[in-house]
C-alpha cells in the first residue's frame, strides 16, 4: 500500500546505561540526539532508565531524580533548537512512597509530560511504585503513547493508548538477563527478548491497529547485563524493522504518519 506524506522518522536507541552514572548517560544521550537531529528524525526513544541506569534506589539514592530537578532539566534543554521529540527514562522521586519508573517526553526545550510504568514486576515491587494512567502525547505527525518493559505483559497499557488515539506506542525496556555475567550467553538473551517482543508486541500492534516501536538497554553494567533489541511492528502484527544483534547503536525507521486512518480506509 502506498502512503502520502508526511512520513514519521523515528530513532530507537540501543545503548548501555551504567547504573547511577548520570553524567555519562546524558553525554551518550546528547551524542545520539545530535546524530538523529542531523538525520531529520522526528521522534527518538531511549531505553527504560536511560538517564539514571537501572539501579536499586535504596542503594543508589543519588539516581532518584525529580522531574523539576537539574538532571532532567539538562535532558530537556538538549531538545532546544531542534525539531526532535525525545523520550528518555529515569527513576523518579515519589513524595508519597517508593519511586516510579518513568519515561519523560521533551521537545523544543520543554518537558511535555511523563508516563509512569504501570506493571511492576515481582522483583521490582520492593523498590518501585506503579503509575496510574496512560497519557497521550501530541506530535504534529502522529500522536503516541508509551509503555515500559514489564508493561509488555499488560495488554491494557497498549489498548488504552490506542483508544485515546495513539498511532504509535513506544516501548522502552531494560530486561535484565539472568545467570552469572562470567558465562553470559548474549545470543540466547537477545533471542529471548526478541521472541517476547515479536509474540506479545506484534499481537498488541495487530489487535489495536497501531505501530509499536521498541528501544532496549544493551550491554554490561556494574552488576547486570541487558540484551538490547530495537524493533518496529506494523498494525498487522508483522515486524517491519529490527536490529541484528545486541550491539549499541540506533535503529532508524520511517512510518507513515496518520497510519491508523489510512490503513483502516
Amino acid at each position: 500500500m502506498m502512503y502520502d506524506k508526511p512520513l514519521l522518522e523515528i530513532a530507537l536507541v540501543q545503548m548501555r546505561c551504567e547504573k547511577g552514572a548520570i553524567d555519562e548517560n546524558l553525554a551518550s544521550i546528547w551524542a545520539y540526539l545530535q546524530e538523529s537531529a542531523s538525520r531529520g528524525v522526528d521522534i527518538i526513544c531511549f531505553p527504560e532508565m536511560s538517564i539514571t541506569g537501572y539501579a536499586d534506589p535504596t542503594q543508589r539514592p543519588e539516581a532518584v531524580l525529580r522531574l523539576d530537578g537539574p538532571q532532567v532539566g539538562r535532558f530537556v534543554r538538549m531538545t532546544s533548537d531542534t525539531q526532535i521529540t525525545a523520550i528518555a527514562g529515569l527513576i523518579e522521586a515519589n513524595p508519597h512512597g517508593k519511586p516510579f519508573i518513568t519515561q519523560i517526553v521533551a521537545r523544543g526545550g520543554k518537558l511535555l509530560g511523563a508516563y509512569r510504568k504501570q506493571t511492576i514486576a515481582d522483583d521490582e515491587v520492593q523498590w518501585f511504585a506503579p503509575g496510574g494512567h496512560v497519557p497521550i502525547f501530541s506530535h504534529p505527525k502522529a500522536p503516541f503513547s508509551l509503555a515500559i518493559c514489564a508493561d509488555i505483559g499488560n495488554a491494557e497499557v497498549f489498548a488504552a493508548g490506542a483508544r485515546q488515539g495513539a498511532q504509535v506506542v513506544f516501548e522502552a525496556a531494560a530486561p535484565g538477563l539472568y545467570g552469572p555475567q562470567a558465562t553470559r550467553d548474549w545470543q540466547a538473551g537477545y533471542e529471548w527478548w526478541r521472541g517476547e517482543c515479536r509474540t506479545k508486541l506484534g499481537g498488541y500492534a495487530r489487535d489495536n491497529r497501531v505501530y509499536i516501536a521498541v528501544a532496549t538497554q544493551a550491554g554490561r553494567t556494574a552488576d547486570e547485563d541487558f540484551p538490547g533489541g530495537g524493533y518496529v511492528f506494523r498494525p498487522d502484527g508483522s515486524c517491519a524493522s529490527a536490529t541484528h544483534d545486541w550491539s549499541e547503536g540506533v535503529l532508524y525507521a520511517t512510518l507513515p504518519a496518520n497510519n491508523v486512518e489510512k490503513e483502516r480506509s
